[in-house]
């Protein structure tokens, strides 16, 4: 069962989050969000799968989603619970105005790119890019 995960499920988001993150604490933070967006795959027992991301509003009154990940626990793999998950993620972007959806994976990950093509999604088409992380530390900016 695909479950979209608001405030008032964050019991369930953290069950999520322990299993694919390794992590606690977070999860009820992150629903408070407003432009949180994030869906649960379980059986009511096991965590099989997740997506989660954001709702972006844009300064020209348009909107897109974010996809930050979408992982599914290898022995649910190959059941199309990645897919009921993307296609949730992106109808709930949809239906609240989202007209476009970007996410980033890795090259080499041919089972998340066969999804995504499989769905409509192309490479960008940006010309050469290049992606910087940075640590944010209160006392270093």
């Amino acid at each position: 069962m695909i479950n979209r995960v608001f405030p008032a499920d964050a019991g369930l988001f953290e069950r999520a989050v322990r299993t694919f993150r390794g992590a606690t604490g977070g999860g009820r933070a992150y629903l408070g969000s407003p432009d949180a967006l994030a869906y649960v795959a379980s059986d009511g027992r096991d965590i099989s799968g997740w997506c989660w991301g954001y709702h972006l509003i844009r300064p020209d009154n348009s909107s897109m989603l974010y996809l930050h990940q979408l992982e599914v626990a290898e022995p649910y793999r190959g059941q199309g619970i990645g897919r009921a998950l993307l296609s949730a993620f992106m109808r709930a972007g949809a239906q609240a105005g989202a007209t476009r959806m970007f996410l980033t994976t890795g090259e080499a990950n041919a089972a998340a790119r066969s999804l995504y093509e499989s769905v409509g999604g192309g490479l960008a088409e940006q010309g050469p890019t290049v992606s910087y992380w940075f640590r944010l530390n209160p006392g270093d900016v």
